[in-house]
């Protein structure tokens, strides 16, 4: 590939993330009544952290142990989170309350709107196309992730599916592309 492909490759992929991110963090939020975090908190325990810590969730969306102590004390407030006595005793179990479970469901068809309207100017051969490059994309970018924490760094963001649809992905059928270069990973690292 010329450098110039390269360069203007990089720059449109670029380009068409941050204006996915843009519309996506709207949305959500308006959704979810809530800002920064909040929806990708709500819907990381609808969809994998339910029960879960509090520290599960500061990893899962980014945050330091004190802004993540204050965006479940704005959740609770908001009715869409309860703490609960952990499996040990001393920690404590986030879980959504019926509020939270509805909210984040609102959030995940917010994402869903948002995307499925910008992906509607392809065809199904194009979205076909697509979903191929996006696989390969992510199992490279979890590959990338994996080895940031082996050394040691948390990797920018949080987790990669703080904000899947884990049902539209197809990680409950093991067809997740993040999921799988996960275990791929996993299986090599064994001896």
């Amino acid at each position: 590939m010329s450098e110039s492909l390269d360069r203007r490759a990089a720059n449109l992929l670029g380009a068409l993330s941050l204006a996915v991110v843009d519309r996506v963090s709207a949305e959500v939020e308006t959704a979810a009544g809530q800002t920064s975090a909040g929806p990708a908190a709500l819907v990381a325990l609808h969809q994998f952290l339910g029960g879960r810590s509090m520290d599960d969730l500061r990893s899962a969306v980014s945050l330091t142990p004190s802004g993540a102590v204050r965006l479940v004390d704005r959740l609770a407030t908001a009715g869409l989170v309860e703490r609960r006595p952990g499996s040990d005793g001393r920690s404590l179990a986030l879980h959504l309350t019926a509020k939270g479970r509805r909210t984040a469901k609102r959030v995940l068809a917010a994402r869903a709107e948002v995307v499925g309207g910008i992906l509607a100017v392809l065809d199904e051969r194009e979205r076909k196309m697509l979903v191929g490059l996006a696989e390969q994309l992510i199992g490279a970018i979890t590959d990338e992730r994996l080895s940031e924490r082996e050394a040691g760094r948390e990797p920018a963001g949080g987790w990669l599916c703080r904000l899947c649809d884990a049902d539209a992905c197809g990680r409950p059928d093991g067809h997740c592309p993040a999921a799988t270069a996960a275990s791929s990973a996993v299986s090599a690292a064994k001896p």
